[in-house]
């Protein structure tokens, strides 16, 4: 019988005791409370409450208030007076960094070639369920030929096709910065 390489257990002994391992929870509460406090940030969909946000970043609320001072200098979230003081996330900030992600990764000719890319597949949606948008198509009618199910996870990749067409564009015609040579036309 061949011999079992280093690392891997034989047969007769006992499996780990995953229980005593670290939940993901656990770990991410080690992260800096930067990060943490990011995470949180980014993931805020409505006005937040200091104490609810430190909560969740697992720090104290003077700490959460610092660095939402600091996110809100930055541009990264909006601060909405009165009492309590609540923050929301600034989806326009995500949108610019996302903007500048795409144009340091690609050239202006992969901008276009992807966001061509991306057109053309919204474009068979459009066809697929002859509508403008996926808002425009209503599911009871389309779940005739399809389930529900197929139909939603269509009209959600519709939806974000869309997105990423208008940030594409965006990268494209330097809406958000402009700082690059010549525009190529699509």
């Amino acid at each position: 019988m061949a011999e079992t390489p280093d690392g891997i257990p034989e047969a007769d002994e006992e499996p780990p005791d995953f229980g005593a391992w670290d939940s993901p929870d656990e770990l991410l509460r080690e992260g800096p409370t930067k990060e943490r406090m990011l995470d949180v940030v980014v993931q805020l969909r409505e006005p937040t409450k200091v104490a609810t946000i430190a909560e969740r970043a697992d720090c104290d609320t003077e700490t959460a208030r610092d660095y939402l001072e600091w996110f809100t200098e930055m541009g990264m979230v909006r601060e909405q007076p009165g009492r309590p003081v609540r923050y929301e996330r600034n989806d326009s900030y995500l949108r610019w960094r996302r903007v500048e992600q795409i144009r340091q990764q690609f050239s202006e000719a992969e901008i276009v070639d992807r966001l061509k890319d991306t057109l053309d597949a919204a474009a068979a949606y459009r066809q697929r369920f002859d509508a403008e948008t996926p808002a425009a198509v209503s599911i009871v009618e389309a779940s005739q030929d399809e389930s529900v199910e197929a139909i939603w996870e269509a009209l959600a990749d519709w939806q974000t096709l869309e997105q990423r067409a208008a940030v594409l564009d965006a990268a494209r015609r330097d809406e958000l910065s402009g700082d690059r040579s010549p525009k190529i036309d699509v």
